[in-house]
């Protein structure tokens, strides 16, 4: 059995929140990442959107207009970067920040490449992760 990712302890007090009304688009292949970070991200002031398929990425952003994507590199038939790269490239969607997040370290690199605004390492820290969305917000 693998190990969770992202460990949640909600009984400590969180980060405050900049921008209340903030929506994220967040996209991961595995439901227990997604779940545990639409919780975190719920419960710390975020209006939030998932999806387990970077196939509808673009279908998200068109529907709900995100402020900010969380957006996993390493996605089931799709690669983050590729999708990010997309992101950046269009018109409308290239002032949208994305935060990559990766289990790999070598990918902090790659993000340069791609457009990407931030990345975030898995497991996350989560004071860590709700301190670069708020600088992404804010920027």
């Amino acid at each position: 059995m693998a190990i969770p990712a992202v460990t949640l302890k909600l009984r400590y007090p969180m980060i405050t929140v900049l921008n209340m009304a903030s929506k994220i688009l967040v996209v991961d292949d595995d439901a227990f990442i997604l779940d545990a970070l639409e919780e975190l991200l719920n419960y710390s002031g975020y209006e939030v959107i998932t999806t387990l398929k970077g196939d509808e990425v673009f279908e998200q952003v068109e529907l709900n207009s995100p402020d900010l994507i969380l957006l996993d590199i390493m996605l089931s038939g799709k690669d983050g970067r590729d999708i990010c790269k997309l992101l950046k490239s269009n018109e409308k969607t290239k002032d949208i920040p994305v935060i990559m997040v990766s289990a790999h370290p070598a990918a902090h690199d790659a993000i340069k490449d791609v457009g990407a605004d931030d990345i975030v390492s898995k497991p996350f820290d989560i004071h860590n992760l709700l301190s670069k969305i708020e600088l992404q917000l804010s920027a």
